[in-house]
């Protein structure tokens, strides 16, 4: 595994299958995780500039910087353009991509103190289009684009902030489960899942966050800009 040793990481959406994932993997690494949730010791509300303020500041009192940050708070609504009502489109796209938005603007003055990551966890669905994800597609598609964007800007910098974005198929959670269990059948949407991936599986999210610690460590100093699929073939 890639060593993270002494490092300062902030991980939102840390109550989350990926995100509670990633604080452990980061931990065993030898980093110090921050997880960060809308409720728990650190709460944060990826979609409030206030809360993200409140929390670039806690951690520049504590820490002195920050060395990498995790955006991985996300949600999922299902429905094809036609059926979305603009409320739900807005929510979609406030903690997928905005909140993202925000958490890269607020934690780049400790980053760029002593060089720093940012992984955001996008999904293939950033990708690919899905006929019922158009909210998804749109918030997942956006973030791979701010993703090359943030990562140019921070290629200028000395030392260099890199950021990078990985782009999960289906992995096992609540997500996945939420979006079975709104079919008429539950059971045989999660297998046609499982079937629509070259592999014949869900993903894991320790999976996920093993790359989420290679791509915050030194180990990976030469990758920024990327859109790392983890798809067990998917989008091949």
């Amino acid at each position: 595994m890639a060593e993270l040793n002494d490092k300062v990481i902030l991980v939102t959406g840390g109550a989350g299958a990926i995100g509670s994932a990633v604080v452990a993997a980061v931990e065993r690494a030898g980093g110090t995780a921050i997880a960060s949730d809308l409720s728990g010791d650190v709460a944060l509300d990826v979609t409030s500039e206030s809360d993200w303020q409140r929390i670039a500041d806690e951690i520049g009192e504590r820490h002195g910087r920050l060395d990498g940050l995790v955006n991985a708070a996300g949600i999922v609504a299902l429905g094809n353009v036609e059926q979305l009502d603009f409320a739900t489109w807005r929510r979609v796209l406030a903690v997928n991509l905005d909140g993202a938005f925000l958490g890269c603007k607020y934690a780049f003055p400790l980053l760029r103190k002593k060089g720093g990551s940012i992984v955001n966890l996008s999904s293939v669905s950033g990708l690919v289009g899905g006929h019922n994800l158009a909210a998804y597609n749109a918030s997942k598609g956006g973030l791979s684009l701010l993703t090359k964007s943030v990562a140019l800007h921070g290629a200028r910098l000395t030392p260099p902030v890199r950021c990078n974005a990985v782009c999960p198929a289906f992995v096992e959670g609540p997500m996945v489960d939420g979006m079975a269990q709104a079919a008429r059948d539950p059971h045989g949407a999660k297998e046609k899942m499982s079937k629509s991936i070259p592999l014949g599986r869900l993903g894991r999210p320790e999976e996920i966050a093993a790359l989420c610690v290679y791509l915050l460590s030194d180990e990976a100093s030469f990758i920024t800009g990327v859109n790392w699929p983890v798809d067990g073939g998917l989008t091949a």
